[in-house]
């Protein structure tokens, strides 16, 4: 059982950075408040970008468009909307990130914002 603690913990954190990164998004973007709300939706992104993203050639684009379209359907607004949660999402992960591995030197990413 111990051996899972460390990966337990990985995928905690990875998903509470994404839930965050999310949050402040969709804050700034669309103005909702909601911390849980944002850590449902990383945790449903993640799960539609890993059931997409291993297609062959087009993977990388439709999970692209299959967490775009998440976002789309957890916030209002349209695609555009999304697509700007989204960029914003993932520039507050990478931020984020920045400054908590420079700081705890933890060496995790974002579950829920994909490519950090």
């Amino acid at each position: 059982m111990v051996p899972l603690i460390g990966p337990l913990v990985a995928f905690l954190v990875a998903l509470l950075v994404g839930g965050l990164a999310i949050f402040i998004s969709a804050r700034v973007v669309v103005d909702v408040d909601n911390y849980s709300h944002a850590l449902v939706t990383a945790l449903l992104g993640a799960i539609t970008w890993a059931l997409t993203s291993w297609v062959p050639l087009l993977g990388p684009i439709l999970a692209l468009i299959a967490w775009i379209w998440v976002i789309n359907w957890r916030y209002p607004g349209g695609w555009g909307t999304a697509a700007v949660i989204g960029l914003v999402a993932w520039l507050a992960a990478l931020v984020i990130l920045f400054v908590l591995n420079a700081v705890f030197r933890l060496g995790v990413g974002a579950f829920g914002v994909p490519g950090v």
